[in-house]
């Protein structure tokens, strides 16, 4: 891939993950890899009413407070060239409110007191013409353009956000409005790209980086039991499943169906469970072993023990756009996937058999136990080395300099 630089530049990024999230994050990864020729202002998200009402014990919240109260400075300085910035306002909690008349003022002055703590600091530490690199964050930003000024706003799609509830009713008003308002978009999958294009030309796809090191690593041969758990004795063909069970994103039936069907095979299930995993019939199958939360960093240690990974994607508004960041894990130590068939796993069509039904998922797990091989496997791991932040980010750095010589 050709390099693109982008060198001496101040970024500055506000969205709705905090710095100190336990979850993965793409914006503290793209941050991360922005501060290594870059200075960068990563904005934590500010205090809401309700949030300080509901939540006043929470760490989090304390932090925030202490900020708000002149306890501590709002900035901390992460490396050489990155810094987290806390709010020092509370901001009003509005999302509830259906009169869109009221919500506008009440959400540009959110957004007003949002941005004079954002340029303050801009100020302390000597930002100048700065890139606005706004993550999915739809209603605290949607006036940031216009209050901070920036040399050139960036909108990041990496969700289909109006799938959620929370973001509904007034999003499907006011993000295709952020959309044709900034100056660049990037998005994650093609999905989300075409979605952005309706509105603004200039959407660029830059795919997904992924953190593959410990996956890429083989593990040991030897494996004990204590290190697998429940499955360490299972022989025969073992499918499996890494992530979240979650009943929004996942789909029952075809893990019931492959159970079902397959009375041989033994599907494993790794990562913590909702309600209806929990109350469902795979519970009640021989054949289906759920682990629960595993540390991270023994995730290589399982995927290395099954024979096929799957992604039983339920397709909806939520997860139609999503690029499935596990698959380039799957990828990563050379696995056979097999995953449900949307218009964002394209990308993976030449490496991974995409599956649109339950019975798909059946033969095509049956075609991979067969047809697997050692070339196979290295050309799936060199495929899924492509996935890197460092790669993901110079295409941005591509969109962002091609955006600026046509200004």
């Amino acid at each position: 891939m050709n390099k693109y630089s982008l060198d001496g530049r101040d970024i500055v990024i506000v969205g709705q993950q905090s710095w100190d999230t336990n979850i993965g994050s793409n914006c503290k990864d793209i941050a991360l890899e922005f501060s290594k020729h870059n200075r960068v202002l990563y904005v934590n998200p500010p205090l809401d009413r309700i949030t300080l009402l509901r939540r006043k014990s929470d760490p989090y919240v304390k932090k925030q407070l202490e900020v708000i109260d002149n306890v501590r400075s709002g900035i901390r300085q992460i490396n050489e060239n990155l810094w987290e910035l806390d709010i020092d306002v509370i901001i009003e909690s509005i999302r509830w409110l259906r009169i869109r008349w009221l919500f506008n003022l009440l959400n540009k002055r959110n957004n007003y007191i949002f941005s004079r703590s954002i340029s303050s600091a801009i100020g302390q530490l000597g930002f100048k013409n700065i890139i606005l690199f706004n993550d999915n964050d739809i209603f605290r930003s949607f006036y940031l353009k216009e209050y901070l000024k920036p040399s050139l706003s960036i909108y990041y799609s990496r969700d289909y956000m109006l799938g959620v509830d929370y973001w509904k009713f007034h999003g499907k008003v006011l993000e295709p409005e952020l959309i044709r308002k900034s100056d660049l978009i990037i998005a994650n999958s093609t999905y989300l790209t075409n979605y952005c294009k309706q509105y603004n030309e200039n959407a660029r796809y830059v795919g997904q980086g992924c953190d593959l090191r410990m996956f890429l690593k083989k593990p040991v041969d030897n494996v004990t039991g204590e290190e697998l758990g429940v499955i360490a004795g299972i022989r025969g063909p073992k499918i499996g499943y890494v992530g979240s069970l979650n009943s929004d994103r996942l789909d029952i039936n075809i893990i019931l169906h492959i159970a079902r069907n397959r009375p041989d095979w033994s599907i494993i299930l790794v990562g913590p469970a909702d309600d209806k995993f929990e109350a469902s019939e795979l519970k009640q199958l021989p054949n289906v072993y759920f682990t629960g939360l595993v540390a991270e960093t023994r995730l290589p240690l399982y995927l290395n023990f099954f024979d096929v990974c799957i992604n039983p994607q339920l397709v909806n508004e939520i997860t139609i756009g999503n690029y499935p960041r596990k698959i380039d894990e799957y990828l990563a130590v050379g696995k056979p996937v097999v995953a449900t068939a949307t218009e964002a796993m394209e990308i993976f069509r030449e490496y991974v058999y995409l599956a649109d039904s339950p019975s798909d998922y059946v033969r095509l797990i049956d075609n991979s136990l067969k047809d697997n091989t050692v070339a196979m496997e290295l050309g799936r791991q060199e495929f899924a080395k492509e996935h890197s932040w460092e790669n993901s980010v110079n295409l941005v750095y591509k969109s962002i300099l091609e955006t600026e010589k046509g200004f």
